[in-house]
């Protein structure tokens, strides 16, 4: 179950409850549910405040709402374990998930992939000449977003802080891709800031990471397609145990070696690798490669960004998420390929496939924010 789908369970277990009669017919029975990620020690995988919103139009205290939905999602599938805290707060633990699973939904689906199953397509806007830049290229990733989620066009154009410069200045000095970044990558309300380094062709420039990693993932399969093979997720790009749940890091291998520029962190709190001992004795399982499980982590968290995006209509959400990928995704594009005289392995067909998802999602990302994303840098 991914996160997307929790929150439309979630709503189909309060509809059930209303028409059971185990909350009272005038109960606000909500369309979409907000699912978030549990904050740091927190319980479980994920949270909603639903069953408040609920227990304002039922007249019912939240805790005796978050129990009757509780219940009703005791035997759903994919949901491992659901735990109630605070004044009714609805705390879930997501049963396991294979992470070639995750990666072949995500190349199935394509740049597509984190929309919702009633999607639409966005259609041509249609603007005055003298139409602001910024509250243009806000507004249209707005309604993308929103789109991909099923939902409408959000109302009027949002309010917006102005540029310090002349809109056409901005798009001529810097080009209508980086402009639409710099005015993305902050809330609406907020100055959006402008300058030299947004163009310079180095990571320190996030409009620059963000593309580059998509045309790395672009060129690790021209890369692979060389050396004669193609992506695979048939087998994990991680040990088993690092796609239990999606925030769960598993035991990263020491950083590469020195020629590597982006060596991976390792997250010493995650949980050690189970063997089992049952069988005759095998060999030690292979070490993740460096940013694999944070990459299948991110993912799976795809939809639920999505999702926030278009509930609070903020698409710098959206751009913020795309830099953790891209990140991830430059730190892990060094096992992908073998070295020196090595051959092509299982394991180097599951990583191809993993890059080539995160890839597709920058690609996805940068789209609903009406960016370009060129196979090529």
């Amino acid at each position: 179950m991914t996160p997307a789908d929790l929150s439309s369970t979630v709503a189909r277990a309060v509809r059930r409850a209303v028409e059971d009669g185990e909350l009272p017919a005038a109960a606000d029975v909500p369309e979409r549910v907000v699912i978030e990620r549990t904050r740091p020690g927190g319980v479980g995988d994920y949270a909603t405040p639903v069953a408040f919103q609920v227990a304002r139009a039922a007249r019912r205290p939240p805790a005796e709402v978050a129990r009757v939905i509780a219940e009703g999602l005791a035997a759903e599938p994919g949901i491992e374990r659901v735990e109630i805290t605070g004044a009714g707060f609805l705390n879930f633990t997501l049963a396991p998930r294979a992470a070639a699973d995750l990666v072949r939904e995500v190349l199935a689906r394509g740049p597509r992939y984190g929309y919702a199953d009633d999607a639409v397509e966005v259609e041509p806007f249609c603007w005055t000449p003298t139409a602001e830049f910024r509250r243009r290229a806000v507004h249209e990733a707005v309604v993308r977003i929103l789109r991909s989620q099923g939902r409408g066009d959000g109302g009027a154009p949002p309010v917006v802080a102005p540029v310090a410069r002349r809109d056409g200045d901005v798009v001529a000095a810097y080009g209508r891709d980086a402009a639409g970044w710099a005015v993305l990558a902050v809330p609406a309300r907020e100055t959006p800031q402008f300058g030299a380094g947004l163009l310079v062709q180095d990571e320190s420039s996030e409009f620059f990471l963000v593309r580059y990693a998509h045309a790395r993932a672009k060129a690790l399969g021209r890369g692979a397609a060389r050396l004669g093979f193609g992506p695979e997720p048939g087998e994990t790009a991680a040990p088993p145990e690092t796609a239990a749940r999606p925030e769960t890091p598993a035991p990263a291998e020491p950083p590469a070696p020195a020629e590597t520029a982006r060596p991976a962190e390792t997250d010493v709190s995650a949980r050690p690798a189970e063997t089992d001992v049952s069988a005759r004795p095998a060999a030690p399982a292979r070490p993740a490669a460096p940013g694999a499980p944070e990459l299948l982590r991110l993912l799976a968290e795809y939809p639920l960004v999505l999702e926030a995006a278009a509930h609070r209509h903020a698409p710098e959400q959206l751009v913020r998420f795309l830099v953790r990928v891209a990140d991830e995704l430059l730190d892990f594009q060094h096992c992908v390929l073998p070295k020196g005289d090595g051959k092509p392995s299982a394991a180097h067909r599951a990583r191809l496939a993993l890059a080539e998802a995160a890839g597709t999602v920058l690609a996805g990302g940068l789209a609903l924010l009406g960016i370009d994303a060129p196979d090529c840098l």
